[in-house]
């Protein structure tokens, strides 16, 4: 009998990473631990939206998931690997850049032929960062 997996809860706060996404989409500076903290609601984001386990994205001092079906790996370093810093994250997350120009700029390593993450990028469209971005009230 196949056992089903429990719905991992969100570590970030949803209202908290659409924020910060939408205020990076809209040009705004964030900190240093605003940009980590949107990178991993991203991260999490991605990988819920692309269940699996054929791709690695990495980004270092922020988080890494694995998404997107596909055949997976049981050791080692998956035969798909995407890294890139936390800034190109963001921009792709929102769409303030696209993958094969963050690729021309060298902004991202990609190693394997699942590697291609623009079928998945951006995650949020402006109109949903517009709509859903507001500053998230404190209590």
């Amino acid at each position: 009998m196949a056992q089903e997996r429990a719905h991992k809860p969100r570590k970030i706060d949803s209202a908290t990473g659409i924020h910060l996404l939408a205020k990076a989409r809209a040009g705004g500076e964030l900190t240093k631990a605003e940009r980590k903290m949107a990178v991993r609601f991203a991260l999490e984001e991605i990988a819920e939206r692309h269940p699996g386990h054929s791709v690695e994205i990495r980004v270092p001092y922020a988080g890494a998931v694995q998404a997107i079906a596909g055949p997976a790996h049981r050791r080692g370093t998956p035969p798909n690997v995407v890294e890139m810093d936390a800034q190109t994250f963001v921009d792709l997350s929102v769409g303030n850049t696209d993958w094969q120009a963050a690729k021309a700029a060298g902004k991202t390593d990609a190693s394997g032929i699942r590697a291609d993450l623009s079928d998945y990028l951006p995650l949020f469209t402006a109109v949903t960062l517009d709509r859903h971005g507001k500053e998230p009230e404190r209590g």
